[in-house]
């Protein structure tokens, strides 16, 4: 009985959160001019619009550009964090790592507030730098998480048997311990991916009229008329987002296997 309502359960939580999803999806596929069931055809027309429309297709690349770099940018960092705290008797050890998660927990509006001073004062504000860094400091706290999970299942033993057997720390981390935590750190750079995609407010503090993303095109166009477009935008995020989690994967897989 337990069994059935914990499945029960798993089950009804998984399809409130993608029932959104499965209702938004399809409008991108209408002919109509409004987001309505039910449709009245299907047309290819609003995917042609992102792609014809000027304003469009410049906030999707710029979420390619920024997303790319405050992925490597955040995947570094965010993995750089988790092998140092790793110890827990790092002296603060706790007290840093609240640190490193505290964007998790503090208003994006506090922080875009806050960037935007700060930005100013370093003559990076409305510049592509300061949205990718303005990104990665809300993205290197998923990194960690991710990248410190992966890092509390490798048994240490297998890296102080390389170390009695005359392995240099540097290879150490290159040939056991980076690729047993290989798989937090591609799942913490799809989080970040996906989080630089989804951010909005920060890009509205810090970002000027050239790095307009598509999340903040998406916000223009649900404040200014409310079109299909949007849809289709958010099926481009959701398969993008996919596609980018599949590869890292099927990558990872492939380098596990040829190191087998």
């Amino acid at each position: 009985m337990n069994r059935i309502l914990k499945i029960l359960f798993g089950a009804a939580a998984v399809t409130f959160l993608i029932a959104p999803l499965f209702a938004i999806l399809p409008l991108a596929f209408t002919d109509s001019i409004f987001l309505t069931y039910p449709m009245p055809g299907w047309s290819s027309r609003w995917f042609e619009e992102l792609s014809g429309a000027e304003v469009w297709r410049r906030s999707i690349i710029n979420s390619l550009i920024i997303g790319g770099g405050t992925t490597i940018l955040a995947t570094t960092l965010g993995s750089m964090a988790a092998l140092g705290l790793r110890h827990h008797g790092l002296f603060l050890c706790g007290s840093l790592r609240t640190l490193f998660l505290l964007p998790m927990v503090v208003p994006a509006v506090v922080l875009g507030v806050g960037m935007q001073l700060l930005f100013a004062q370093l003559g990076i504000a409305n510049s592509y730098l300061g949205v990718i860094v303005a990104h990665t400091v809300v993205s290197i706290p998923f990194v960690m998480v991710s990248v410190s999970g992966a890092l509390r299942g490798i048994d240490q033993r297998v890296e102080l048997a390389a170390e009695s057997l005359g392995a240099s720390p540097f290879t150490v981390f290159r040939r056991i311990t980076l690729p047993l935590a290989m798989p937090g750190v591609a799942s913490g750079a799809v989080l970040a991916f996906a989080t630089s995609l989804d951010e909005v407010v920060l890009t509205l503090f810090v970002a000027g009229p050239n790095q307009r993303t598509l999340a903040r095109q998406m916000f223009s166009t649900l404040r200014e008329n409310i079109s299909p477009a949007i849809a289709a935008a958010a099926f481009l995020f959701i398969v993008g987002t996919l596609i980018f989690g599949l590869v890292i994967m099927l990558t990872k897989r492939q380098s596990l296997t040829v190191k087998a």
